[in-house]
């Protein structure tokens, strides 16, 4: 199962302590550009990541097609964006994906807090929008164990 979920603070301890068990995780992708051109951040972050899980670094476009090479679509794979348009680009891309988990979007100017850990831009809204009319339904949920919000 590929679980794809936003987070604007990619790889961090709740991603290794939550939610790589609860997905049961054995691959995980960051879809970021910036990220993907950056070996001393990228090392930084693998640093905290368990034995057995493999952690990968794509440009946002290259996700699906990362997956589909490498067989991982039945797989157990964990995706990380870091907002929403990353997640709707890689859609556009060939990432199909039938639920999107927003974990964390930080408050800023412009932006509406929708709950306690999502602050949403005009921009943000539009692409979870777009990515609703496609038929994703939207997961609002910082940690696994909180009651799932569906958007």
């Amino acid at each position: 199962m590929v679980w794809v979920r936003i987070d604007n603070r990619l790889v961090h301890g709740q991603i290794i302590e939550a939610w790589l068990p609860y997905t049961d995780a054995r691959t995980l992708v960051v879809g970021n550009d910036d990220l993907a051109k950056d070996e001393l951040r990228q090392q930084i972050m693998s640093i905290a990541i368990p034995l057995g899980v493999e952690i990968v670094f794509l440009e946002v476009a290259q996700v699906g097609a990362y997956l589909e090479d490498k067989k991982l679509r039945d797989k157990n794979v964990l995706v990380l964006f870091a907002d929403c348009r990353d997640a709707t680009r890689s859609r556009k891309a060939g990432l199909g994906y039938a639920c999107l988990n927003l974990g964390n979007l930080h408050y800023g100017p412009g932006k509406r807090q929708v709950c306690q850990h999502i602050a949403l831009s005009k921009d943000d809204e539009l692409c979870l929008e777009g990515l609703q009319a496609e038929g994703v339904s939207i997961d609002y949920r910082c940690i696994p164990s909180d009651p799932a919000e569906l958007g």
